[in-house]
């Protein structure tokens, strides 16, 4: 099937005061080598946000699953936050979730490879949505059978049908499925934002270099304080105006 075809985006007028530095790049040379290269470029905020909640379910924050993220309760508090100020500035809101039937057909090379995909096969607990975290009436839960919230879904032409040129991403985990949605996002025409606070990964070092080389390349790394002013068309994002009512 054709990819859909993305509308023009139009560059938000943006004050000196509105340009927020993205997070912080590692301090030990690389960003200064990679912004002389011409990396760490600033993608800033559209006028039509979406929030995208990648995986936020139950095996990345629950003890003792074999996914389970020591920053994953953390994470589920800003996603929260990130969630309450959506709805509050009406603001799209979709859910990719990974999920497989019995038996696991529809994704073999990637469920060989990861075992612990296990825990979203039909009917486990694992698989549901973290506590605090649930789909309201009318927003999307898309399902997905590898990492990216694009790939084989159709997220690509609901952002189109819903006019979002910007997706506010954030869930788990950052190298995984965060990261290759950001990458599909950016090429599918959308302006990735990922949400430092409200992404984490199984280690530090993982964190951090996933965090540095989206900024790099893919995406804007934002804080969360950023992200819930873009989203209520506040602040930072005041390039994404809220509709009016």
């Amino acid at each position: 099937m054709a990819e859909p075809t993305v509308p023009a985006r139009t560059e938000p007028a943006q004050s000196e005061s509105d340009r927020t530095e993205p997070a912080p790049p590692v301090a030990d040379g690389r960003a200064e080598d990679s912004a002389r290269a011409g990396f760490l470029g600033r993608l800033g905020w559209g006028r039509a946000p979406a929030l995208v909640l990648v995986d936020a379910l139950a095996a990345y924050s629950t003890p003792g699953s074999p996914l389970y993220l020591a920053e994953g309760p953390r994470v589920v508090a800003a996603m929260a936050e990130l969630l309450r100020a959506a709805r509050a500035g009406g603001r799209p809101v979709f859910w990719p979730t990974v999920r497989y039937p019995r038996g696991a057909v529809d994704a073999p090379l990637f469920f060989a490879k990861v075992p612990a995909l296990a825990a979203f096969v039909a009917g486990s607990p694992l698989g549901a949505f973290c506590e605090g975290l649930q789909p309201a009436a009318g927003e999307a839960v898309v399902e997905k059978r590898y990492a990216s919230a694009f790939f084989g879904t159709d997220l690509a032409s609901s952002l189109v049908q819903a006019g979002v040129d910007t997706v506010v991403l954030a869930g788990f985990s950052t190298s995984g499925c965060v990261r290759a949605s950001a990458l599909d996002a950016l090429q599918h025409g959308f302006r990735p934002l990922v949400v430092a606070e409200a992404v984490a990964d199984r280690d530090p070092a993982t964190q951090e270099q996933n965090l540095f080389d989206l900024q790099a390349k893919y995406a804007d790394v934002i804080g969360l304080g950023e992200a819930l002013s873009g989203l209520l068309g506040e602040g930072a994002g005041s390039g994404a105006r809220r509709e009016a009512s």
